[in-house]
């Protein structure tokens, strides 16, 4: 059968690979072999609070599971803008939200709506290996843009005017990001979404870690931008990784008022809505319970970024840019890759560094990482993603491995 071409572009998603890996290495343990302690999904050890899980049990005893509207519950997104308010000092009207099926279907959404056959969007490198493909699936091109530590490894407004080309319809930023857990500078994400305006492009902003934010020099929303940018930003935002609700499938996306009825045409027919027992569900969230308790998981997810970085640091793992987001540690891995001898074959460079020495970690440590080839182009071999969406033992009994193995 032939494939579209479509579908053969998009790659491979390698942190489900090597999960795959590790699952099949932990089934064949033996008795009294470690366990297999898992860092490379990011996906938090918290489920949904009790108020949320109790939410959906009404909802599904009392029956109200019917089709929502395709822009979500009006209750939902009225209580989405609530939390604008009280969290970030944001008025948004709630018909400038639009609820979706996760923040996958959110930026499929904002790509099939803006995107044309041939046009560019940047992006840095390195980025979630996801939104590039949405935009390949849009029939776009992303352009990824080697982003070092320097650059707290995101687009600069130097990087965006430099790459703007012909083509160019606009930036896909996150902040905070996947993998680094490191956000733009508010100042510099002005200059780029202002740059972009004066250009006539688009700037779509994944904020799905926004709630997880430590740092209140970063914590802000691109939705606060001055001078109306703010009002031209499209933001995605997910109920997954601060409310916790991962595979509820749940996320919204933010729009200028004049975009809401073309998402919406698109969402009808693509997802007619998000499931509905979720959005009852999600009610729950903005409760004073349910808030009190994120913030409670907040301070615990810092407190094990407080733990695990400088331990990597001091086992010879150096983080560059300490993350002021998210729950990742984006470390350099060069140093223990020339140590053990992993090199990249001749001709497949992104089979050596860190992908070896994610397969070499659940050998020596029964240890899963996520290796750099999925987030990017320019260093693919140099840096290896540690997920801290483990409980703190986790964490401690991952780090005396490692330092067992070094």
């Amino acid at each position: 059968m032939r494939l579209s071409s479509r579908a053969r572009r998009v790659e491979p998603f390698y942190v489900m690979e090597l999960a795959k890996a590790a699952a099949d290495m932990a089934r064949l343990a033996r008795p009294g072999d470690r366990p297999m302690i898992y860092l490379n999904i990011g996906e938090p050890d918290f489920t949904a609070p009790p108020p949320v899980q109790a939410a959906a049990e009404r909802a599904i005893r009392d029956g109200r599971s019917q089709y929502t509207p395709a822009t979500g519950l009006p209750a939902l997104r009225e209580a989405i803008s609530g939390w604008y308010a009280s969290r970030f000092g944001l008025d948004i009207d709630p018909a400038r939200i639009v609820v979706t099926a996760g923040a996958s279907a959110a930026l499929q959404l904002a790509c099939l709506a803006l995107i044309e056959a041939g046009d560019e969007v940047l992006m840095p490198d390195p980025c979630y290996p996801c939104n590039r493909q949405f935009v390949q699936a849009a029939e776009g091109t992303p352009v990824l843009i080697p982003s070092g530590p320097e650059d707290r490894f995101q687009l600069s407004a130097d990087h965006v005017a430099s790459a703007w080309g012909e083509a160019t319809r606009g930036v896909l930023l996150a902040s905070p990001s996947n993998p680094t857990g490191t956000s733009i500078a508010r100042a510099e994400l002005e200059r780029i979404a202002r740059f972009v305006r004066e250009k006539g492009g688009v700037t779509l902003i994944d904020e799905i870690y926004l709630g997880l934010s430590y740092d209140e020099a970063y914590g802000h929303s691109a939705l606060g931008l001055p001078d109306g940018l703010g009002d031209e930003v499209i933001s995605v935002n997910s109920f997954s990784k601060y409310f916790n609700m991962t595979g509820w499938r749940l996320g919204w996306l933010v729009l200028p008022p004049a975009l809401v009825p073309a998402v919406e045409r698109l969402a009808q027919n693509l997802f007619i809505c998000a499931s509905t027992v979720a959005q009852h569900a999600a009610l729950a969230c903005f409760e004073r319970e349910s808030l009190a308790e994120y913030e409670r998981r907040r301070a615990e997810f810092k407190a094990r970024r407080d733990f695990f970085i400088p331990a990597l640091d001091r086992l010879g793992l150096p983080v560059p840019v300490m993350p002021d987001g998210a729950f990742y540690a984006w470390a350099d891995v060069s140093t223990l890759c020339n140590r053990w001898g992993l090199k990249a074959p001749d001709g497949r460079p992104e089979e050596g560094g860190s992908w070896a020495l994610a397969f070499e970690l659940m050998r020596r440590c029964q240890l899963a990482t996520t290796p750099g080839r999925d987030f990017g182009l320019a260093d693919p071999g140099r840096y290896l993603r540690f997920s801290t969406a483990n409980a703190l033992p986790q964490l401690q009994e991952a780090v005396h491995r490692l330092e067992a193995a070094l």
